[in-house]
Order: C-alpha cells, then structure tokens, then sequence
C-alpha cells in the first residue's frame, strides 16, 4: 500500500517542469495548509513569502504552535517535503489564519508559489477547534458561512498581489472553500484558474449549484472521495468525482494519509461503497425533515450543549470522556425547553431514517437470495 509518503519518494527529487502537477501533488499541497505556520510566515505577498525548506525550518525550531498540529502526519510531510528536491524550493507566502468565536468561523489559508508558473492556493479544512465543526454545521442551513465569504475575499487578494495561472485546493471543509471562492470571484479572476481541487469536501446548497459562477468553473473542479466516503457526500453535489481506494475504513478514510497512490495518481475505484450510500441517504432524509430553522436551532442547541464541557477543541473533549459526558448532561438539561425539544426531536429523525435505511438494505438483500 502506497501512500503520499511513497510518492514522494519515487518523484521527490523532479520539479513540476520536469515532472508536470498531478493529483498526488494537490492532495499534499492542500494539506499542507494545515500546518500553524502562525508568527513564521505573515500576509503580503511573495516578497514576504520564503522557500518551503526554510518555513519548515523555522516551524521545527518554534514550538509555539505544537498546541495547534492537527495530526503528526502534517508535521512529518512537512519535514519530508523540506527534504524533497520537488517542494523544497517551492516559496510559501501570504499565510492567513482567523478565528473568531463570534462569527462562528474558523479559516486559513496558504499560498505555494509551485516553480512551473503557477501559484497553488491552499485553504485549510476544519481544525482541532470546536468552532470550526460548529461552522460545517452552519453550512446545512447558511449560505454563505463566514470562511467561505473569507475564502472569496482571499482568493481575490491573492490574484492581486502574485501573478500566474492559479490552481486552487483544500481537504475536507477546505476542499468546498475553494470551490466556493473559485465560483465567486470576478469573471476576470476566474480566467486565471486552470483548475480547483476538492479532496473529500462537502457540497453546498442549489443556490450556490445553480450560480452563474459555479457553471463558470465546473468544468475545471477536480473532486476525489475515498470510498467510504461521509463527509464528501454531504449536501449537494453537481461535479464529476473520482474515487480514491484508502487503506482505513468508515470515516477514518477521510483521512488524506489513507489514500493508495499509485506512481502519480491516486489508486482509482468505480464507485463508492454501500456504507457511504447508505450514510448520504440518511442524512439526506434526515435534512429533509428538519426545515431550515429547525436545522439552526438543532446545531445551535448541540453546540450549546457541548460548550458546556469547557472545551474549545476536540482534543480538550475527548481528553476525558466520562467528565465531558457528565458536562453534556448538565448541558442538556440547562437548555431552553424549546430548543431541547428540537435537539431530542432531531436526534429522534436522524435515528428513523438510519432505521429505514437499514430496513430498505435488509430488503434489497433478501430480494437478491
């Protein structure tokens, strides 16, 4: 089984002249956005960007934002692309990191100034912050969510201050930023963008699928999905996708170091399997059922809910699990009758429509026997 640690090893040491952009080099350039290079790289532009290498550098010796890596793999392809005679060089620049508790929003951003005349855009997925899932949510019943107005406004920055044809990518939350940005800049920006990458991120609303920007660039919007995937089958999708065959299973194939490559591209299946179907229909059925405000309320009320262990990240909740349980009851308890109605209710639709679905799989196997 290989993965982007493989690659790197069997095309390293050739640049993008000599070895043209490929799937494999988005998935690594959009995760790379995940690392906290905050206090090393600043806004502004390739005059105050650097080369990987020494970013990567810089990043080892300042362990202020060890609180802030996602997961050890980021730290470790960082490391590795430092090394690689493909990255090393590349210059990072124009990093944006904004959280804002207020707006319910986390984002980040990434500028890779990749050697062959592009410039590759890298926007962050959720983090290890609860805000960030609390936006994800936001997006089922919001349009636009804060990042993605962000995400916009710095895809537009961006074409202003560095020159070039521009490839555009995230992982997860990231992957539907960027598309977002892509199908909402100017006519003008858009000429620039050869393509946009989404690696296992969520859909949007029709509203943003019927737009006049989205049709602009449909056609450039590469999706890759593993084959259990949740995540990216979530809301709607109008693009072509391809799928990505992983090493793990269930959700955790949403993670970007599970997915087979093979020399330089991604180890390609048909179709996704029955457990992401029977997940995408049930939470569609689920949705369905819950109108729009009710679905603000539900994750206003979950949020709420799991605030009330004291947590701000995910690490911080699941660091003690019986003591966030018992923080969660009480949470429940102390919410509004109304919005606890809506919480329990909610939960009550999402456990019918996995029942039926279940029901409706048991039925198609025994029509099959």
């Amino acid at each position: 089984m290989n993965t982007v640690f493989d690659y790197l090893d069997w095309r390293g040491d050739l640049n993008l002249r000599a070895h043209p952009f490929n799937p494999v080099d988005n998935l690594i350039l959009s995760v790379l956005s995940y690392i906290p290079f905050d206090g090393i790289l600043v806004p502004g532009g390739q005059k105050t960007g650097m080369p990987l290498a020494e970013a990567a550098r810089q990043f080892a010796s300042n362990k202020m934002n060890d609180h802030a890596i996602r997961a050890a793999e980021d730290v470790q392809l960082l490391e590795r692309l430092a090394l690689s005679p493909r990255y090393s060089s590349m210059t990072v620049c124009n990093y944006v990191h904004s959280t804002d508790y207020a707006l319910e929003k986390q984002f980040a951003a990434l500028t890779i100034l990749t050697g062959d005349r592009h410039i590759f855009v890298s926007f962050r997925g959720t983090d290890l912050s609860l805000i960030g899932w609390k936006e994800d949510f936001n997006m089922s019943f919001r349009t636009p969510v804060p990042a993605q107005e962000a995400a916009r406004d710095y895809l537009e920055e961006t074409a202003r201050l560095v020159s070039g044809k521009m490839r555009v990518g995230g992982h997860s939350k990231g992957g539907n930023l960027a598309v977002y940005a892509a199908a909402h800049v100017s006519p003008r920006i858009q000429k620039r963008i050869h393509s946009v990458y989404t690696n296992d991120g969520p859909g949007f609303s029709p509203v943003v699928i019927e737009s006049a920007g989205y049709r602009a660039i449909r056609g450039r919007i590469y999706s890759f999905i593993p084959e259990s995937s949740i995540i990216g089958m979530l809301l709607e999708h109008d693009e072509d996708y391809t799928v990505v065959q992983s090493s793990q299973r269930g959700l955790l194939q949403h993670d970007p170091y599970s997915w087979e490559t093979r020399a330089n591209d991604f180890v390609r299946l048909h179709n996704v399997d029955s457990s992401s179907r029977f997940i995408d229909r049930t939470i569609r059925d689920w949705l369905r059922k819950l109108d729009i405000d009710k679905r603000e309320i539900f994750f206003g009320a979950f949020y709420e809910v799991v605030s009330a262990t004291g947590a701000s990240t995910i690490h911080e909740l699941t660091a003690d699990w019986l003591k966030s349980a018992k923080a969660i009851a009480k949470g429940l308890v102390k919410l509004e009758s109304s919005d606890r109605t809506v919480l329990l209710d909610g939960l009550g639709i999402l456990a019918h429509a996995a029942g039926k679905e279940i029901g409706h799989s048991l039925n198609r196997k025994t029509r099959r026997r």
